[in-house]
């Protein structure tokens, strides 16, 4: 896979599955740190030049574009998307939803996301050996079934969730397609706003609903969006990292006997759980004004790609072992699953808590589980996940 295949369009998606992907990323880090891909379009394969951007909005910005195939950057502004806001706007709007999401308010919710967990184990087959698809019974619906609770979402079965999730996540990469998916999910996110202002509820849904942003009330869409954003986000980062979190402790036994001895140790393991899977590969910046990174002259306008999941393995952060799976480690640097800056995920707390509580949980009902198959892995520019883990139990 050479830096030249990295994806700029749907028909390059597949070389973040190339089978040397690591391989090449270490490769670029070594050697072409800032790459040109595109004649305007750049990778940054290194810890410290991934932070220099996303410490520095006033000179990268995500207004134009944060995905890797973003159509910010032909079609304009998307009313009330987070992601692609800068300072001065960014800061109130992110302020609307904040306070759910602060370690003690997230540490309020635990029992009922371990209710969570606990319900859709119990769902699973109790024969010894029996076979499951991870993704499928337990991954994907556990986020799902968490984030609509927060916002206050009900009405629609998990599968629905899990559809729309899925159609909004691979729409940049593969524009056109499940546009019946999508149009579904907007038409029952536009039904829940105006649900809300007439009859608000405690719930992020009615907060949006009912907010205001310099004065004046959101919009419709913009509520949409914003919800959207969070529905998407809070399921796919926690889904990606469960299931490759699940099967890292497979590729490592003695690491997973450790953590199910130890379980005091699994909020330790998370983090380096994040950093290895890293579920979000990839975000971008454009350059508001002619620069430089590394060395490399970056013209104004160029639109500048961080590769989180090869910041994340950089040997000059984390050390010779970066390359390794350690639920040991103990890193001076600080991994970048979330992001970095102001930017850095508002779900964070989340997501490192649903992860710990189901590892806590599947490790005690399951120690010895093995994969049993080959996972399937999605074609997508933005999230590193399996559609499908096939695991055996052993209860």
């Amino acid at each position: 896979m050479g830096c030249e295949d990295l994806p700029v369009d749907p028909e390059a998606v597949g070389a973040f599955l190339a089978d040397d992907y690591y391989e090449e990323l270490a490769r670029l880090r070594r050697d072409e740190p800032v790459r040109r891909y595109a004649p305007n379009a750049w990778t940054v394969a290194r810890y410290a030049e991934v932070r220099e951007i996303s410490r520095d909005p006033e000179r990268f910005c995500s207004g134009r574009g944060v995905l890797v195939n973003d159509p910010l950057r032909s079609d304009g502004e998307i009313e009330g998307s987070i992601l692609h806001m800068d300072p001065p706007d960014h800061a109130p709007w992110r302020k609307l939803t904040s306070r759910r999401f602060t370690p003690r308010a997230v540490a309020g919710t635990e029992d009922a996301v371990r209710r969570v967990v606990r319900s859709l184990l119990d769902e699973l087959p109790a024969d010894a050996g029996a076979e499951i698809d991870f993704v499928d019974a337990v991954a994907a619906p556990f986020p799902v079934l968490v984030i609509a609770d927060l916002l206050g979402i009900s009405g629609p079965d998990r599968d629905d969730f899990r559809r729309w999730s899925d159609a909004t996540i691979e729409s940049p990469d593969h524009p056109g397609e499940r546009l019946s998916d999508m149009a579904e999910l907007y038409e029952f996110l536009i039904a829940q706003v105006k649900l809300r202002r007439d009859d608000p509820r405690d719930d992020l849904v009615s907060v949006l609903a009912t907010a205001e942003v310099g004065g004046r009330p959101l919009s419709t869409r913009a509520a949409v969006t914003y919800v959207l954003s969070l529905l998407i986000a809070g399921n796919e980062t926690t889904r990606h990292l469960t299931s490759g979190s699940v099967l890292a402790l497979a590729e490592h036994a003695d690491q997973r006997a450790e953590l199910a001895a130890h379980p005091e140790c699994i909020a330790g393991a998370v983090e380096e759980c994040l950093r290895w899977v890293t579920p979000i590969q990839a975000f971008g910046r454009t350059a508001t004004r002619a620069t430089e990174l590394a060395g490399c002259p970056i013209p104004s306008g160029d639109f500048v790609v961080m590769l989180y999941a090869s910041a994340n393995r950089d040997e000059a952060a984390f050390g010779a072992t970066a390359g390794r799976f350690d639920v040991r480690r103990r890193a001076d640097a600080q991994h970048l699953a979330f992001g970095f800056g102001e930017h850095l995920c508002l779900g964070a707390a989340l997501a490192r808590m649903e992860a710990r509580v189901l590892l806590e949980e599947l490790l005690t009902r399951a120690p010895d589980y093995e994969v049993a198959g080959e996972p399937t892995w999605i074609a997508s520019t933005l999230v590193r996940g399996m559609s499908a883990l096939p695991l055996r139990l052993h209860p």
